[in-house]
Formats: C-alpha cells, sequence, structure tokens
C-alpha cells in the first residue's frame, strides 16, 4: 500500500485581535457548524488593523542534566518558558498608545465632538496595568487567549513620508496568572482538533 499525505488544514489571514483588563470573562466557546458562533463580552475590545497580522512566540528553554559516565545528557530539564503576542496597530489613537504604554491618564482637556482636546500620560514606572490578550482566526475557528501580559516592546513611531503610515508597535509578553495559566487555544469542529 502507498503511502499518503492529507491535505493539511491551512491557518491562513491575520486574524481579529481582542484586548480586555485582566480578570474578564472569556468567550463562552459556543461552536455550531464547525465555527464559533458567540461573539467576544463587551470587555473585550477589538484592537483594529496591523501592519502585518501578529506573531505568536513561544519558547521554552532547557538545560542538560549530564553524569560523569555518559557523554550524553541523561536528561533535559526545563529552566524557563516564555511567550508573547506582538504587532503594530494601525488604528493610531491615544485610546491604543494607552493600551501599548500600560496604561496611564488619558483625559478630555476641554471641547465636545469636533472641539474635544485629549491628554495622555504615561504611567509611573511600577503602575503599569496587565491585561489580557484574545486573538481569533478569520475563519472563527481557533481562539487564544494570554490571561496576563504586558508590553515590553520598545515604541518607535516612524513618521514617515507616503505611502507610509504610523503603527503603534506592541509586544505583549505573558506572565503566570493567579489561574497558573499563562494562555490557551482553542478550536471548533473536528477539523481542528
Amino acid at each position: 500500500m502507498a503511502n499518503s499525505t492529507a491535505t493539511p488544514n491551512l491557518l491562513t489571514d491575520p486574524g481579529f485581535l481582542f484586548w480586555a483588563p485582566v480578570s474578564s470573562a472569556a468567550p463562552s466557546n459556543t461552536v455550531a457548524g464547525s465555527v464559533f458562533t458567540d461573539a467576544w463580552p463587551v470587555a473585550w475590545i477589538n484592537l483594529g488593523a496591523t501592519d502585518s497580522g501578529s506573531d505568536f512566540t513561544y519558547q521554552l528553554q532547557v538545560q542538560p542534566r549530564t553524569v560523569a559516565e555518559f557523554l550524553d545528557p541523561i536528561q533535559w530539564a526545563t529552566v524557563s518558558r516564555e511567550g508573547k503576542m506582538a504587532f503594530a496597530l494601525k488604528n493610531w489613537t491615544l485610546t491604543n498608545l494607552k493600551k501599548a504604554m500600560n496604561g496611564g491618564s488619558l483625559t478630555v482637556v476641554s471641547g465636545t465632538g469636533a472641539t474635544t482636546l485629549n491628554t495622555y500620560t504615561p504611567p509611573t514606572p511600577g503602575a503599569e496595568v496587565r491585561c489580557m490578550i484574545g486573538w481569533e482566526s478569520l475563519d472563527a475557528t481557533v481562539r487564544m487567549i494570554a490571561y496576563q501580559t504586558i508590553n515590553a516592546s520598545q515604541i518607535t513611531m516612524s513618521n514617515d513620508k507616503a505611502p507610509a503610515s504610523v503603527s503603534i508597535p506592541v509586544e505583549f509578553n505573558f506572565e503566570v496568572p493567579s489561574s497558573g495559566i499563562p494562555f490557551q487555544f482553542w478550536s471548533a469542529g473536528t477539523v481542528r482538533g
């Protein structure tokens, strides 16, 4: 009998990114017709468009355990792990800048509507606010939540000539929340299981 390879279940397109305060309720993950049919709870804010989608990174660090009698390690021990979500927000608002700066103060100085004057002040060191980051695939078959994160990227905003536009780069590093679970993925239907 000849070997064969099944057609892969590709995951394509940038999907949707969400932001919420730590300890916000997660989606109920209702599935019908092999897709998620429930909306994200009201606390979750859609972050909008990005430069080129998002990057989920997860890395495990291991070190060898050795003994004098063997040249090869007898075991590899986990010494650390870290995960993060990185993306560049295209929706340039003070509200998104506040999320990227891990909090701070956004205040209406004066006016209303078209005459509104706003000001943003970053948080003092040590007063940064953690958040949750969510992601859902465009086809509504995969979801991910990082339960406690902090942005640790260098925020550089390049004001270049057209056709360039300014982005707000972020890199939300995962921390261990009170549940002990830094992140989770869910899939809808049997194809992605």
